[in-house]
Order: structure tokens, then sequence, then C-alpha cells
């Protein structure tokens, strides 16, 4: 059976332009947060993205759900291009699109309660009638995360990390999306908490056929809990399979780099296996290099490389990778 595609992402771009001089309006330069991404995400399953911190990932997911309004390209979401909808539209559209945030001490309202947070989703999408029927589904929603109806009076402070981020769930399904982007949920987590928070998205993705981006930096995480695996740098995605084909036979050596610093729970592999470290800093993504955006890290630099920017292709079925070298 071929899957259906719900997200459909093409030649995404979103630079930020540097402004400098007396001239307030004068432009010097652009940030290339995102540059030139393709990829579609099916229906049902949850897609990985991963790479080092500042490489864009958290840029690309606001710019799919048109948090920021992207300088290129289109998103497709169940047909529809929503780069070309008006604020109007989006707004109707953002019903079926929701977020978790990083931060769940940031993300929610230190002066609301509970019962305002998760409800008001509720009642600016119009899906509820009632003050009774919100009161209802709040109950309903709070249950569904695993919290008691009995915290809904409460203010975000009386809780601890991992509830609050359940908190943030529990608003984010109240529209009832088909698709979350869940960017990093649980990096803010203590390891302890994070299982638990994993195994509810994975549960909550079961029941209501959720569709989910997952944003992280850690790849043992993302192996557990995605289908398939997109590796970001610079602001350009380098690989994109399968989860277990990206581990098993990873092509990028920016992917292979990544994986050899995972530790891996057998002390004999773990002392045998060989580290690639990689030298330099990232480039500023105000001035990236020329060619491709690994060449100056790359430890299998070609002059070609230095040169020309390789061009995103399918190797082999279902496995992208953008170098000269494969």
């Amino acid at each position: 059976m071929e899957k259906k595609i719900l997200l459909s992402i093409n030649q995404l771009k979103l630079y930020f332009p540097i402004r400098s001089g007396v001239i307030i309006n004068r432009t010097s330069g652009y940030i290339k947060a995102v540059d030139d991404i393709s990829f579609d995400i099916y229906q049902g399953e949850t897609l990985g993205l991963v790479g080092e911190s500042g490489c864009g990932k958290t840029t690309a997911g606001r710019a799919i759900l048109q948090l920021y309004h992207p300088t290129a390209g289109d998103v497709f979401f169940n047909g529809t291009n929503l780069v070309n909808q008006s604020p109007e539209e989006i707004r109707k559209t953002r019903r079926y699109m929701q977020m978790i945030f990083q931060d769940p001490y940031a993300s929610l309202n230190p002066q609301m309660r509970v019962s305002e947070i998760v409800g008001r989703p509720l009642r600016v999408h119009k899906t509820v009638s009632s003050k009774s029927e919100e009161n209802d589904m709040v109950n309903e929603l709070l249950n569904m995360v695993g919290l008691q109806t009995t915290y809904r009076d409460r203010y975000p402070h009386e809780f601890s990390g991992g509830q609050r981020q359940r908190i943030g769930i529990a608003r984010a399904l109240a529209t009832r999306p088909d698709f979350i982007v869940c960017d990093e949920p649980i990096s803010a987590l203590d390891v302890s908490i994070q299982a638990q928070v994993i195994n509810l998205l994975e549960k909550l993705q079961e029941d209501l056929k959720l569709t989910y981006l997952f944003i992280a930096h850690d790849l043992s995480m993302i192996r557990y809990i995605s289908s398939r695996v997109a590796v970001m740098y610079l602001g350009k995605i380098m690989e994109l399979t399968t989860s277990e084909d990206l581990y098993e036979n990873p092509m990028h050596p920016y992917t292979l780099a990544l994986l050899s610093a995972v530790p891996i729970p057998d002390p004999l592999v773990e002392r045998q296996r060989k580290r690639i470290l990689l030298e330099g800093d990232v480039p500023s993504p105000a001035n990236p290099p020329i060619g491709c955006n690994f060449s100056t890290r790359c430890p299998m630099v070609t002059d070609l490389c230095r040169k020309v920017d390789p061009e995103f292709r399918e190797v082999t079925p279902g496995h992208w990778v953008a170098c000269h070298l494969v």
C-alpha cells in the first residue's frame, strides 16, 4: 500500500537580513538559516530531524508551520501550499498543525491556569460550543497526557518540568491536529523523565493517528522514535533515509562523524571502534563556504567539494545524500 504524503517541503529557504550602518533599512547580508531543503513527510510517520545546535532545525520546523514566512520555496500540507495562504487562511489551517516547544518553562504563560492554557485553543478555533463542553474537553486532554483533572486550577510554577511538558502536549492536542512539530521536547527534562514523555508521544501517535516532525540532537533517541531520519548541517539536509538504514549504512561523512560520537553500551565494541573527530568550528550561516557546506570540516574533502555544491539526490531507493563522494 502506497504511503500518503501529508507534507511536502520543496526548496524551502529562510534567510534573515543583516542590518548594518547608519541607514536602518540597509541590508549588508543574510543569515541563511534554512537553505534550500526538500523532503516529504508521510501520514502517520515520525520523521527525525537531527544536527548540531544552530544548524537550522528549529527554524525549519517553524518555517514549515509558517510561524516564520519563508524567503522562498513551497510547503504543501494535504495538497495546499501554505506559503500562498493569507494570514486568515493560515490561522484556520493551523488548527491541524501544532508545535510542542523545547522549553516547558518558557512556553507556558505563568499567569494562566492550566485550564486556560489548554482551553484557549478550543475557544480560538471554535471547536467547543459552551463553557461546560470546554471544561469536559480540558479534563479529557489532561487525562490523555497522564495528568489529574484536579491540576486544572493550578499555575505552571506548581509543576515539575515533565508535568509542564505534558501540559504543553495537551495544549498541542486540543485542536485535534494531524501534524505536530516536536521541537526537542525532552532536551530540557531529566533523563529519568525523558523516556516517559517519549512513550507518551508514541502512544498518542498510535491512538490519534498523528504525524510528527521530531527535532533533536540525540541520535540514539531519534533512532528509537523515528521511522525516517534527516541529517541537517548549516541550513541544508545532508542525508535522508530510514532510521534503520541510517544507522546500518550511513553514507555522508557528516553522518558518519555524528554516529561515531554515539556511545555503544558494549565496552569491547566501544574500545575498538574509531572515532571521527571534526576539526574547526561550524562556519557562520551568514557566510557559508563555497561549494559543499561541510567542506571546511570534512575529513574526505576534495577540490570539487570546495567549488561545487553537491546535489541532494536519491542514491538508493529512499536513501538521499548530498555528497560528491557517494
